[in-house]
């Protein structure tokens, strides 16, 4: 038996045909995080045969998670295991030619590029916009394509990263929203086919990125599940005044660890701080709105505090956050993501 043998209605289709498919067989992808689009681009791109896939991610299965994140069970949450050791064990039974390597780890400006090492695409499952401006710096750095993807509520959108070619995602945002301004999906939700859609896109893109075949997307999709639309927009690469690839780049703020979010081990309390960098204002009065049914909320003038499962969220108007009830700091890093935002 061929190895082409389980692709064999992959290579029937024309514009891939073997010559694609052994391409896709010798390929090398780094998937950072694997939740809700992560654990779909994960699945796609193990039955489509890339040649090696590393998974990285920070977090540990909930009963929650199910509703939407493929690869994982019921059992996964009994045996208490990590996302990328549970999503890895699936998918090895899948597809045994994949080499498939999972990390346990929290992606950051310290262990990024050694995880870039002979990496030909990146894609993104992650679910906040400093580990994206942290793939975007790395990959503009090492001029290394990744593709982009996000999902909410009823709405979701990807785009196509080629550094110096396309747009970056810092062309598209040039800042990331305050913290504690933008939605979260543990405090809107998102509906379980918002995230399997965007992820078939991602996939399908990283399938002709890496066969060298076919139109990439030229700009950034969006689509909205529960209005039933489909936009294509244009992003131009802004190459004067862009913080990342344009001429006007200081370096690579969030690759340097100049940005983004700082977590720190409070000795004695069980309880990390996390530090927003630079500090930003933040409206509590607008945080305690938004957060009112994920769980219980108090606030005055000076902090609010978020009680939620076990663990104790206190911010202050400058962003900064302790977590108490952990002394796992890449847990708490991933709390405050999940309730406070970037």
């Amino acid at each position: 038996m061929s190895e082409l043998d389980r692709y064999i209605r992959q290579t029937l289709f024309a514009p891939l045909g073997e010559a694609g498919q052994l391409k896709l067989l010798s390929s090398s992808v780094l998937l950072v995080g694997c939740g809700a689009l992560g654990s779909h681009v994960a699945d796609r791109l193990v039955r489509a045969g890339v040649g090696r896939l590393v998974i990285v991610d920070r977090d540990y299965i909930e009963l929650s998670n199910l509703q939407r994140q493929a690869l994982f069970d019921e059992d996964d949450i009994e045996a208490g295991l990590p996302k990328s050791i549970a999503a890895a064990e699936k998918l090895r039974r899948i597809n045994s030619q994949v080499e498939i390597e999972p990390r346990v780890a929290d992606v950051n400006y310290t262990n990024i590029e050694e995880l870039l090492e002979g990496i030909q695409l990146v894609m993104d499952g992650s679910d906040n916009f400093e580990t994206r401006y942290l793939i975007n710096d790395a990959c503009v750095k090492h001029h290394l394509p990744w593709i982009y993807g996000g999902s909410i509520a009823n709405y979701g959108m990807t785009m196509t990263i080629r550094p110096y070619q396309t747009a970056c995602l810092r062309c598209l945002f040039p800042e990331a929203p305050p913290p504690g301004s933008a939605p979260t999906c543990d405090t809107v939700g998102v509906l379980n086919a918002v995230p399997a859609t965007i992820a078939a896109i991602q996939s399908s893109e990283a399938i002709k990125l890496l066969a060298g075949v076919s139109q990439l997307n030229p700009g950034l999709i969006h689509i909205d599940l529960w209005e039933n639309t489909f936009e294509t927009l244009k992003v131009a690469r802004r190459v004067d005044t862009c913080p990342a690839c344009g001429s006007a780049s200081g370096g690579f703020e969030y690759l340097e660890g100049r940005e983004g979010a700082q977590a720190t081990l409070l000795c004695g309390r069980d309880a990390v701080q996390i530090r927003v960098l630079p500090a930003r204002p933040l409206s509590l009065p607008r945080l305690a709105q938004r957060l009112q049914f994920a769980g219980d909320v108090s606030f005055n003038e000076f902090l609010l505090r978020l009680r939620v499962d076990s663990y104790e969220i206190t911010v202050f108007p400058d962003a900064r956050a302790i977590v108490k009830g952990t002394d796992d700091e890449a847990l708490a890093k991933s709390l405050y993501s999940k309730f406070i935002g970037d």
